[in-house]
């Protein structure tokens, strides 16, 4: 399959960078992040997101959504990346539908379409990324099931309308088998939800479950390899949006070696410079090809896995690289909050280590490479 763009995508992709340009530029996250508001998006702009289809866009049109694949979710994160958009979209529309399509549950996909109410999906229970290790578990009680345990790292988890949570049902942690995903709705007894502030300026939450009621989606004890696929196209996802922000402080550190004066000429003649650009220009290239291979083969429907732990931990080093660079090149003001590159590094680092760092990266692509 050729790594380039046929006709209709890329007229999704004109139209989702237009859209988060015009609609959700940096200064709307200073503004959430100065207000500390909330909710931690804006309400109006997640129903504009429904209308123009983004919210859906994994969704086949019988079940009210777009249909535009992977690839077109991507191109969707990639713009939101440029522009640092707040908004469930990952967790929603990315995650939570990934995550039921996988687990074969049809019912709950039309209500995502719409995005009246928000999904969110809890998975992590500690600093490094171990879905085998999960240890929260869950208790048959008369006709359902109860929850007992902690979630951290689960985006928009306080504001969420449904949690879909990973739990044990067999076994013990360290074994795949013995999963099972159930699903919590907001306001649950014995649920907590600690909203938590993070680097991003965005709502992250840890979520504290005791003796809570619970429903079961999908089979008993079968949820593993479905949850992982889900994880597994996720993080294409995700590598698709750490493009986005490595693209926009190529961008915008190149206009400003253009600008900057020093010694009485602009420092983008500057030779040393220019290397460095150059270099971060090739590494942002080969990423992109990693992360367009990795949506592709997730919209062929086989094996992800190999793909998307190649494509996140590409990712994860270039948008590393490229806030680093952003920052230096900028010089001191690079460090000030009166610019906006300081916000981009700001996303990058917690976005790299959800569903998995570069080192969780790359033992998975070490793995399933055979050694």
């Amino acid at each position: 399959m050729s790594l380039t763009l046929n006709e209709e995508l890329q007229l999704l992709k004109e139209s989702a960078d237009g859209f988060f340009a015009e609609k959700s530029p940096v200064s709307d996250l200073r503004d959430l992040r100065d207000r500390e508001d909330e909710v931690g998006y804006r309400a109006d702009l997640w129903q504009d997101m429904a209308e123009m289809g983004f919210v859906g866009i994994l969704l086949p049109e019988e079940a009210g959504g777009a249909d535009f694949g992977y690839v077109g979710a991507g191109l969707v994160a990639e713009a939101m990346g440029r522009q640092l958009t707040a908004s469930p979209f990952l967790a929603h529309s990315v995650v939570a539908a990934s995550l039921l399509k996988a687990l074969g549950d049809e019912d709950r996909l039309g209500a995502l379409a719409a995005g009246d109410e928000l999904y969110t999906v809890a998975i992590d229970e500690g600093p490094r990324f171990d879905l085998a290790g999960t240890k929260m578990t869950a208790t048959q009680a008369g006709g359902g099931y109860t929850l007992s345990g902690l979630k951290t790292f689960v985006p928009d988890g306080h504001v969420a309308d449904h949690i879909l949570v990973v739990a044990r049902t067999s076994g013990t942690a360290g074994e795949t088998d013995g999963l099972s995903v159930f699903q919590v709705d907001k306001g649950a007894k014995g649920l907590i939800a600690d909203r938590t502030i993070m680097a991003d300026s965005r709502n992250w939450a840890k979520l504290s479950f005791n003796a809570t009621p619970a429903t079961l989606v999908g089979t008993l004890d079968g949820a593993y390899s479905a949850v992982e696929r889900a994880t597994d196209l996720a993080n294409t996802v995700i590598a698709a949006e750490l493009l986005g922000i490595a693209e926009e402080c190529l961008t915008r550190t190149t206009d400003y070696l253009k600008e900057r004066q020093q010694f009485g000429v602009t420092i983008g003649t500057f030779q040393a410079l220019q290397h460095r650009a150059s270099h971060l220009f090739c590494e942002i290239a080969l990423t992109r090809s990693a992360v367009l291979k990795a949506l592709q083969t997730a919209d062929e429907g086989g094996p992800v896995g190999w793909f998307a732990a190649l494509a996140k931990a590409r990712a994860i080093k270039s948008a590393e690289l490229a806030t680093n660079e952003a920052i230096q090149m900028h010089g001191g003001i690079g460090m000030t909050d009166e610019y906006d590159i300081g916000f981009y590094i700001k996303r990058a680092r917690p976005l790299a280590h959800l569903y998995g760092d570069y080192n969780v990266q790359a033992d998975r692509f070490a793995a399933l490479s055979g050694y």
